[in-house]
């Protein structure tokens, strides 16, 4: 895999955010979202090591499993984040 800018790196950070963010809200209504915080960080030696904390309470009359929607989430923005270096 090809070294990164720092540039590309931001880019990636935010395109990372933003797929976790437009997962979860095509799963759960905004309304239900009682708070969400979305943590990502890269380190980059001989690979490039991605960190996704994805910190999400949800309304207690949801019907919606927090921890499956996590996971799906961050499954998501993965696969979304090797798009985007594997396309550059």
């Amino acid at each position: 895999m090809r070294r990164l800018t720092d540039q590309e790196l931001d880019e990636l950070s935010e395109l990372a955010v933003e797929s976790a963010e437009n997962f979860i809200f095509s799963k759960v209504s905004k309304k239900e979202i009682l708070d969400l915080n979305i943590n990502v960080e890269f380190a980059y030696d001989e690979i490039l090591d991605v960190n996704i904390i994805v910190d999400l309470d949800l309304d207690e009359l949801s019907s919606v499993n927090e921890n499956i929607i996590v996971e799906e989430a961050i499954d998501a923005t993965l696969k979304n984040i090797r798009k985007f270096i594997y396309q550059k």
